[in-house]
């Protein structure tokens, strides 16, 4: 999953989204450096990535963009789902979509001094593009999707992935719904295991 769903999974801790959302820059063990819920959102969101990748809805997504995009499939779906996420945001949240952005924006602000080099380096585009947002729409899924392509030096021609998002469009839809209730509920119960140990940490999401 991408950003937009790594952070709602990690339901209403702001340290276990903070941690969550800077997984990815934090590897191997190093995770045991950072305070207990920083690292609850580290572990958590690993869990997810593992649960997303072996799941066979996830796969059927990807199989439909293998032949032309390799491994770069599994990135793209991240983006697509995000983009389904934020587009039916209100079935999932009752804070509208951009209030809740704007809240997480303002708690990367807080917690900045804890974020690894490479978040603070991005943060600036994040927020003045508004990356979360912006994933509500397929344009703003064409402005990730060509950021990337560059970022790989055009190899991985991600920049055309969002016209196979248009012509399978109702399909990757009906997918993200259905595996998204599921890792709902696989999240919630790993957030539960990991902060087992403090019964006063908010564990809805």
């Amino acid at each position: 999953m991408n950003f937009l769903a790594h952070i709602y999974l990690s339901g209403d801790n702001p340290k276990v989204k903070v941690g969550n959302f800077m997984a990815d820059s934090i590897r191997g063990k190093r995770y045991e450096d950072y305070p207990q819920d920083y690292k609850n959102g580290i572990l958590l969101h690993r869990a997810i990535d593992t649960f997303t990748d072996a799941h066979p809805t996830v796969r059927k997504s990807t199989k439909k963009l293998h032949a032309n995009y390799s491994h770069y499939s599994g990135v793209i779906v991240d983006i697509f789902y995000d983009h389904f996420l934020a587009k039916n945001w209100q079935d999932y949240c009752k804070q509208p979509l951009d209030i809740y952005v704007e809240e997480f924006y303002d708690l990367l602000q807080e917690h900045y001094p804890i974020l690894p080099m490479n978040i603070k380096r991005m943060m600036p585009y994040l927020i003045a593009d508004n990356w979360l947002l912006s994933y509500a729409k397929i344009e703003g899924i064409s402005k990730v999707l060509n950021g990337m392509n560059r970022r790989t030096q055009n190899r991985s021609k991600m920049n055309y992935a969002t016209e196979d998002l248009q012509e399978h469009y109702s399909e990757f839809e009906s997918e993200f719904t259905s595996f998204f209730e599921e890792l709902k509920t696989f999240s919630s119960e790993q957030l539960q295991k990991l902060t087992r140990h403090n019964p006063n940490s908010p564990l809805e999401i």
